[in-house]
């Protein structure tokens, strides 16, 4: 089984002996190399990797912050010149440790672990029944912010970021995200894509008028392609009557 990655870091002679060390190993498939934590995050939006190696002390974004961002399936090996990171490494359960200068036997032997990792949890997945989840960690204002799904009102994308709504009547959450990748983690019985730059929380509607779902005193424009989706989801709902 052949593993997809990317190299992450801010050293272009790093990232060049990496893309060498990945060319020499066949079961290893670049996606692509970064030179910073932000770029290759927006690259992973659209995008499934099995594996990073990346990088831990970076300008904007660090390796470490990137890890906790990054889907479930997705796993990381850290490169480093700093051995005091291995403590936090294993702290985000990182596949394995290389610190550098990387020798290609080092390299190769943490990438067959990671691997036989992944093809596990490959293989596991697949006879497992999915777990429900209930919340989401969102990187906001320099740290990691869990939302539950229950408290979220509705979504509204701004071309690279979102802004989730929540039902306490604070700030909407910031966070450098797109709409898609979050729609996929969101569950679809609860969340409605309603506009291009709309999600709502079909939970949490009060009514809907004149093309618009309204949410406290929030008013939701409906887009004409979504509308049937929108309206098929509430098919079991009391507000279901169009005005």
């Amino acid at each position: 089984m052949n593993i997809t990655c990317i190299i992450v870091d801010d050293e272009p002679l790093a990232v060049q002996l990496l893309e060498a060390y990945v060319r020499k190993t066949p079961f290893l498939e670049l996606k692509g190399s970064f030179s910073n934590g932000k770029e290759a995050f927006a690259f992973l939006q659209d995008n499934e990797v099995d594996l990073l190696f990346s990088d831990i002390q970076m300008p904007n974004l660090s390796g470490m912050d990137l890890s906790r961002m990054l889907p479930e399936r997705t796993r990381v090996i850290f490169t480093t010149a700093f051995s005091n990171y291995a403590i936090d490494g294993y702290k985000v359960h990182a596949l394995g440790y290389l610190l550098k200068p990387v020798s290609y036997v080092d390299f190769l032997a943490a990438a067959k672990h990671a691997q036989e990792e992944i093809e596990l949890q490959k293989g596991s997945a697949a006879t497992q029944p999915e777990k429900e989840v209930s919340s989401i960690f969102v990187k906001s204002e320099y740290k990691l912010q869990k939302i539950e799904f229950e408290r979220i009102l509705f979504i509204e994308g701004l071309k690279d970021y979102v802004k989730i709504y929540l039902d306490d009547g604070s700030a909407p959450v910031l966070t450098l995200m797109r709409m898609k990748n979050l729609e996929d983690q969101l569950p679809r019985s609860t969340f409605v894509r309603v506009h291009r730059s709309y999600i709502v929380n079909i939970k949490k509607i009060d009514a809907i008028e004149r093309s618009r779902a309204l949410i406290g005193e929030y008013r939701i424009p409906i887009g004409e392609t979504y509308e049937q989706g929108l309206y098929s989801a509430l098919s079991g709902s009391s507000i279901i009557s169009k005005a």
